[in-house]
């Protein structure tokens, strides 16, 4: 059982900041690619920002510039910074991560149960 935990979401005005926190955990051989995604209310799920294991970074055109991602590999750790929010960024922020359970298992697709950020202007 694989679970992706996600904390440090939460209310601030725009030109703040914010930091997310994902926290994997459970029967756990290998972790590829680690990222996060956000999701609006009437939009589709986005990719906000990704980092693969050997740290290899992408991001949304939106958010390049105000956001960083980060990942910690031996604690299973992805971390999103977010500077300069503005009230387009208000989502639900998902964390995501590829994992394989064990060395005769490929990889699969895990989703943490998301954390809310809210911006105000």
């Amino acid at each position: 059982q694989v679970q992706l935990v996600e904390s440090g979401g939460g209310l601030v005005q725009a030109g703040g900041s914010l930091s997310l926190s994902c926290a994997a955990s459970g029967s756990i051989f290998s972790i590829g690619t680690m990222g996060w995604y956000r999701q609006a209310p009437g939009n589709q799920r986005e990719l906000v920002a990704d980092i693969t294991s050997s740290s290899n970074i992408s991001y949304a055109d939106s958010v390049k510039g105000r956001f960083t991602i980060s990942r910690d590999n031996a604690k299973k750790m992805v971390y999103l910074q977010m500077n300069r929010l503005k009230p387009e960024d208000t989502a639900v922020y998902y964390c995501n991560a590829e994992v394989s359970p064990s060395r005769w298992i490929r990889r699969s697709d895990y989703w943490g149960q998301g954390t809310q950020v809210t911006v105000s202007s």
